[in-house]
């Protein structure tokens, strides 16, 4: 990925919050047939090894799991929100008319070696994870919870799935948030976003300008 030296974030709690903020991840592997892409819901254990570990569970039916082999390279790409920057949101626009167009965006590069879990209690650990955070993100009096099914149901679903475990190497996260630009224009620009509803990243861009680093 390019990035320049003003747009990279290493501060670890921000990657990790982007990946458990937005945990549907692309994940990237070399596989037999070239490269493929798979978008999975993740969840993210930074108490495992030097970076922490990803984990996902996909169908059987999915040839990922006989195709990937313990060890291969794996590259999860995760992305916060984003938005169109239009350059008519700069003062220094109108003054000297030499800015042009761009896209702000936040996004996490995780860089690691994929192992295969094909057992029940890994399965039936991160399915129960995800299913705890996402349904609490629902605002629900009653989420819904894996016991709410009766067992028979939930141990023949737990058999038409395979569960993943990527040992993250390396996070790279890019946080392109117009810092390139004049003071004047970033925050005009943040201004013009908040108006359009874009509060998220709106409010990034404010905040690259006070976490400086």
């Amino acid at each position: 990925m390019y990035l320049p030296k003003h747009f990279e974030e290493t501060r670890a709690e921000e990657l990790h919050r982007v990946i458990r903020e937005y945990p549907l991840g692309i994940l990237v592997l070399n596989g037999p047939n070239g490269l493929d892409a798979h978008h999975l819901p993740f969840e993210l254990n930074p108490n495992i090894g030097a970076c922490g570990h990803l984990l996902a569970h996909v169908a059987r039916a999915n040839p990922l799991w006989q195709e990937a082999k313990d060890g291969d390279e794996a590259l999860v790409i995760f992305r916060a929100a984003n938005a169109y920057i239009s350059p008519n949101w700069y003062p220094s626009k109108h003054e000297f008319h030499r800015q042009v167009p761009t896209w702000n965006y936040q996004a996490v590069h995780a860089h690691g070696k994929i192992k295969i879990r094909d057992d029940e209690k890994f399965l039936r650990g991160v399915v129960a994870r995800l299913t705890r955070v996402n349904e609490a993100r629902t605002g629900s009096d009653k989420p819904w919870k894996m016991t709410d099914a009766s067992k028979d149901y939930i141990d023949q679903m737990l058999t038409a799935i395979v569960g993943i475990e990527i040992e993250i190497t390396k996070l790279i996260g890019k946080w392109k948030l117009s810092q390139n630009r004049e003071e004047r224009d970033r925050i005009n620009a943040a201004e013009e976003l908040r108006k359009r509803g874009e509060q998220v990243t709106s409010a990034a861009m404010l905040d690259a300008l006070v976490n400086k680093h």
